[in-house]
């Protein structure tokens, strides 16, 4: 096989490799986004924003930024209560809960974090109670680890580097024989 098509090879096999690993690759890594944005429930509009982390140390990465407004858009009121669970879609668990604490800064917005302890779909329900009555609301994310690749990716990872290298080295090794001739 000729140079040419050896490395039309290496380009096909790395193309094939990224295509396989494509679809493990639909986490989440960055800054919060929303999952809800101002829909209505009951007498309220209610947004969700999320960080979904897993983690493996039992700390609660999950992070869930509750905003809530009146339907007339009005703060909520100081005796409005709001609570996040997260509910595992992909296997049975068990629901994690926590009440949502109201952030000082900005009053209709309100902050829970939750133990997402592996990576998976999950269901988030937010659930309210305030002086206009009760509401709630459902919303499905895909928690990852933050900013962790899984062992499965090593390969993936470091073989274009063992390619690059072996390239490289191959086309030292021919301008040497060049020299030489």
């Amino acid at each position: 096989m000729s140079l040419a098509g050896r490395r039309i090879g290496a380009a096909a096999g790395i193309a094939l490799l990224g295509l396989l690993e494509a679809p493990l690759a639909t986490g989440h890594s960055g800054p919060p986004y929303p999952v809800v944005s101002d829909r209505m429930v009951g007498a309220y509009r209610l947004s969700l924003w999320t960080d979904p982390d897993a983690t493996d140390d039992l700390t609660p990465g999950g992070q869930f930024w509750v905003i809530v407004h009146a339907a007339d858009g009005s703060a909520p009121g100081a005796d409005t209560r709001v609570s996040v669970a997260a509910r595992p879609l992909d296997r049975p668990g068990t629901v994690q809960r926590a009440t949502a604490a109201p952030q000082e800064s900005a009053p209709s917005r309100y902050f829970a974090a939750l133990l997402l302890d592996h990576e998976g779909n999950w269901q988030i329900e937010v659930l309210l109670e305030g002086p206009r009555g009760s509401a709630s609301t459902t919303a499905d994310v895909p928690a990852t680890y933050d900013l962790r690749p899984s062992l499965g990716t090593l390969p993936f990872l470091v073989l274009p580097f063992l390619l690059i290298g072996f390239l490289w080295v191959t086309a030292l090794r021919k301008g040497r024989r060049r020299r030489i001739q």
